[in-house]
């Protein structure tokens, strides 16, 4: 038999690239990606130099942000991750899931946390942020979000449009994806849409990251788009802060800088990097946090801004007294069902297909996850789109390197956990259909039918998507330009701003969400300057 010895080659193989993941990098520039995006891990580089715009956070939303303003004006981008370029455990299809397994507490390209619900969650500490760990399902927002959301809908349109030129492909679904397909059409999760990028009720096939060679693109890549010129990346450094100077009024704090230390906890020294001073105030640019919904709230709470009485009990000055930062944080509440894997698929596999069901309300997709470096399980997963209960994060410490704590409040509400209960139902029927059940054979969970039981599944199981936004809502921390109430030249442009989940999978919204903004100050800034030399 040929078989096992296939199985240690790839059990070496992994291991061997574990290896080569855990060697240390030169802290000179490095010599990844396209050469004329610059990057580098030495902070004495950046430290001390003035920017026209700062962009803290490079994953979905940062990096079409960073690339969009670098048309026109220079940019810092800081990363507390490093480079994805040549790591197979993100780039590589066929180790999809891998960098999920090993994390650590400074330098993995995914970072765990256990919320205080008791739910282990991930966050992405990478350049390219989530879009290099994730599934890579790409699909758009409902367009009754887009509404919702005020945004212009053309521009949506290009901006979208945008981003999937460069970095988006039509998968060709795996046998088991063609399954869960006919599983979902025959649990009743009508229409069938074929391939589609919109948000639409019924089943369809989306998009994704993975190329045709089966290679993950990030928003790491479209950093390509900007202008190499105008263009600074920061690796490997974490932002402790922003530095505020008040105005000439005496009342309003202007953000002008940024306060930073290196990821890996070998130094706490502190650097410091700026904004351009114009002589016209009205044209500085801005500090821009694209952290992710645990880091953008969590530095402006570092950097004074939130609760009063919290930051008091860290012995943070108050900037600003801004009650709703950290409050409202949000994930989607989710169930998933584990088949033993079937000789026919071993590898592992990202979702491509999708079933949205019950007016929006239940998103169900499959995939095929390692649960070790030589495992991996067959799952069907549906997740709540527009759960009531939410939570609130608030600082563990003040080293921005250490996770804040979060507290989502999964199934708090009675609403949530009596539609739990029908999300269960449905899940159900999918993994009992004739396809699923004739491949998958049945899950390892055991099917339960009375209200009772399932309640009590919902409670035990309840998981995550990774889906989780808020903390910086639009409306109560920014407002419909994404600017943060009560102090000048600081926005917050990412995940943290959403009040509900925008779709199937937010990576798209997000990526879109960094391209529009970074048009939208653009044209602020040409009106500006139209105005002042008319």
């Amino acid at each position: 038999m040929k078989f096992p010895h296939i199985v240690r080659c790839r059990q070496i193989l992994l291991a061997f690239i574990f290896f080569l993941l855990n060697l240390p990098l030169s802290s000179s520039s490095l010599p990844q990606g396209k050469e004329f995006t610059y990057m580098t891990s030495d902070v004495n580089e950046v430290s001390g130099k003035s920017f026209d715009y700062i962009v803290v956070g490079g994953g979905a939303a940062g990096c079409p942000l960073a690339a969009t303003l670098s048309e026109k004006f220079s940019v810092l981008l800081v990363e507390r991750g490093g480079s994805p370029h040549g790591n197979p455990l993100v780039t590589d299809k066929r180790y999809y899931g891998s960098s999920l397994i090993q994390t650590d507490e400074f330098s993995s390209v995914a970072q765990s946390f256990v919320s205080e619900d008791g739910v282990r969650n991930l966050r992405g500490r990478v350049l390219g942020g989530s879009t290099a760990i994730n599934g890579g399902f790409y699909s758009r927002a409902s367009e009754d979000f887009v509404k919702r959301s005020g945004w212009d809908g053309e521009l949506v349109k290009e901006s979208y449009a945008w981003v999937e030129a460069k970095i988006v492909f039509t998968p060709l679904l795996t046998p088991w994806q063609t399954v869960v397909k006919f599983g979902l059409l025959e649990a009743g999760i009508l229409p069938y849409n074929g391939y589609s990028l919109e948000h639409i009720k019924g089943t369809k096939m989306g998009r994704t990251v993975f190329d045709e060679w089966g290679k993950r693109h990030t928003s790491a890549d479209l950093l390509e788009a900007g202008n190499p010129k105008n263009i600074v990346v920061l690796l490997n450094a974490t932002v402790k802060n922003i530095i505020f100077n008040t105005n000439g009024k005496g009342k309003e704090k202007r953000a002008n800088g940024i306060r930073f230390i290196k990821s890996d906890g070998s130094s706490n020294h502190t650097h410091e990097a700026y904004l351009n001073q114009p002589k016209n105030s009205g044209t500085w640019g801005d500090i821009i946090l694209s952290a992710g919904a645990l880091g953008s709230p969590q530095i402006l709470l570092l950097s004074g801004i939130g609760p009063h009485d919290h930051l008091k009990d860290f012995n943070i000055p108050i900037t600003l007294d801004l009650k709703e930062v950290g409050q409202g944080t949000q994930d989607n509440p989710a169930i998933g069902f584990l088949f033993d894997t079937v000789p026919q698929v071993r590898l592992p596999e990202s979702p491509e297909v999708v079933g949205i069901a019950d007016d929006f309300k239940f998103i169900i997709e499959a995939g095929v996850v390692p649960i070790s470096f030589n495992a991996s399980t067959m799952r069907i997963s549906a997740k709540m789109a527009f759960p009531a209960s939410r939570g609130k994060l608030e600082l563990n410490s003040t080293d921005p390197r250490i996770n804040p704590s979060v507290k989502f409040n999964y199934l708090a509400n009675k609403k949530d956990l009596d539609e739990s209960v029908r999300m269960v139902q449905l899940l159900q029927r999918v993994a009992k259909s004739r396809s699923v059940s004739s491949f998958a054979g049945k899950p390892q969970e055991k099917t339960v039918s009375s209200k009772h039981e399932l309640r009590k599944l919902c409670k035990n199981k309840v998981r995550t998507f990774y889906h989780y936004h808020g903390g910086c809502t639009v409306g109560s921390v920014v407002d419909d330009d994404y600017r943060v109430y009560g102090v000048q030249g600081l926005r917050v442009i990412d995940g943290s701003t959403f009040q509900v989940s925008p779709g199937t999978n937010p990576m798209a919204t997000l990526l879109m969400l960094g391209r529009y903004q970074g048009i939208k100050i653009l044209e602020e800034r040409k009106d500006f300057i139209s105005h002042q030399n008319p």
